[in-house]
């Protein structure tokens, strides 16, 4: 009978103490501890009390609307017809963010879209030189680029008038600015690209050889008109490309928006800008078109960051043959993610139409120039006109005609091959005068007289820019 109470007040007692042992155990903690806790303490993993990692950034791979695509001519096309397919390669990779989406050497497609009438004014001006088939303008279109892979992509794009004959300018003392060790980074890099070009057979800009045939052709009165190989567009995207999704860990972006002083950024001109319109202060922007990285590869700035910077000198061409002259400045980068800073930037380099006859200065000034040739080639049509009025007296006779020599030479100067055709034909004094004079007068009047050139940057005008660390001064009015 004394066992029933005793097992009654040991279970009162014992009660209390299995509860506060199961407390202690966990059953009090917000969440049982794990293995490497203490369970008397009621302390989390030590794995907890770390600090966790922030979770990665999801990058979205996409080339916006408006990004160009650098394409050159792969096969010469004769302009004839519309829909006459054009195909040619991409000479410089297209990135989105921090990654290549379209390689240099992707095959482009396309074709022609319409072919222009020559005007009126234009044909005779070409008439009276003896040019008989004047070359007509003529639009292209881009519709699909093929992938290394083979994967074929569609694109929609407008293309701009294409460069013949492509030439990279330098800025006149950029080589003075480089100490050794960054000319041989740059000599360095410079290799490694080459390889990267033979390995995707980019396209050549044409060579001394063929522009000479190219310039004796010219002087034909009738010819068919082609599109070189090797003449490069700019087509610009009408619709964005999207290449899906990567990720970057806060490591890898922890150095974004900060450039590193003496780097170059490969961009593309976001408008066309021109000596002839632009004003002193007019606003000007250009888009990276390859990510900057550092020496240990971190990113400094993405692809498709804005620049923007000003005119600070535009001198349009004018009469007696003076030519026009330009310079920018780049004063502010801003990466697609907002992050922006100050920043002190020349033009470096630029592409641009060996044609155009322009050069750059040692701070990246742009202006136009004009060959010396010009007075070579004035003072011979000078020649020809005052020999074409004197008599060929030659062997104790005279010939009223002239020599046959000076005739052909008095027609080629006024209209090229058929000129020297029409006064050999002719045997007359005056018709060689006559084009001898005409030859003179138009050689004059184009290499002295008339007004002179701009300097024109078209719109997606490929780039090179110094970033330099802008004044304390300057960054504070940012």
């Amino acid at each position: 009978m004394l066992r029933r109470p005793f097992f009654l007040l040991l279970v009162l007692v014992a009660a209390p103490i299995a509860v506060q042992a199961q407390t202690t155990a966990g059953g009090g903690c917000s969440e049982i501890p794990r293995e490497d806790a203490l369970p008397f303490l009621c302390a989390p993993p030590t794995s907890e009390t770390l600090k966790q990692a922030p979770p990665d950034t999801v990058i979205l791979l996409k080339v916006p609307a408006g990004s160009s695509l650098r394409v050159a001519v792969n096969q010469k096309v004769r302009i004839s017809k519309t829909g006459q397919p054009v195909s040619g390669k991409v000479v410089e990779s297209v990135y989105a963010f921090d990654q290549t989406v379209i390689p240099a050497g992707s095959l482009v497609t396309g074709k022609v879209t319409s072919i222009h009438s020559v005007s009126a004014v234009r044909k005779t001006m070409s008439y009276m030189s003896g040019d008989f088939s004047p070359l007509r303008s003529y639009e292209l279109e881009f519709d699909a680029v093929v992938l290394p892979g083979g994967e074929q992509r569609q694109i929609v794009t407008t293309v701009a008038p294409g460069i013949s004959q492509p030439v990279h300018l330098v800025a006149g003392g950029n080589q003075k600015k480089k100490n050794a060790a960054e000319r041989e980074v740059q000599n360095a890099e410079a290799e490694a690209k080459a390889k990267v070009h033979d390995t995707v057979d980019e396209i050549k800009a044409p060579g001394k050889m063929h522009r000479l045939k190219e310039l004796v052709l010219a002087q034909s009165p009738y010819r068919r008109q082609y599109l070189q190989e090797g003449t490069r567009f700019y087509a610009s995207l009408m619709e964005p490309l999207d290449f899906g999704q990567t990720t970057r860990t806060a490591e890898q972006l922890a150095q974004l928006g900060k450039p590193e002083p003496d780097s170059v950024l490969h961009a593309r001109l976001a408008d066309q800008v021109s000596s002839a319109t632009a004003q002193r202060g007019n606003g000007i922007s250009a888009v990276l078109t390859e990510p900057v990285f550092s020496a240990d590869r971190h990113l400094l700035l993405p692809a498709n960051s804005v620049i923007a910077g000003e005119v600070i000198k535009a001198v349009p061409a004018r009469k007696l043959h003076h030519n026009g002259d330009l310079r920018v400045i780049f004063n502010r980068i801003e990466t697609p993610e907002g992050v922006a800073q100050p920043m002190q930037g020349n033009v470096e380099g630029v592409e641009a139409d060996r044609r155009a006859g322009l050069k750059l200065d040692d701070e990246g000034g742009a202006q136009a120039t004009d060959s010396k040739t010009r007075y070579l080639s004035t003072g011979v049509t000078l020649l020809l006109a005052a020999a074409a009025s004197h008599p060929d007296t030659e062997h104790g006779t005279t010939d009223t005609a002239g020599d046959p020599g000076l005739r052909a030479g008095a027609g080629a100067s006024g209209s090229r091959f058929s000129g020297s055709l029409i006064a050999l034909a002719a045997r007359s004094q005056p018709v060689s005068m006559a084009f001898a004079a005409y030859g003179a007068g138009t050689s004059v009047y184009t290499n002295f007289l008339s007004r002179g050139r701009d300097v024109v940057f078209a719109k997606d005008t490929p780039l090179e820019i110094g970033f330099g660390e802008a004044h304390a001064k300057a960054a504070k009015q940012q």
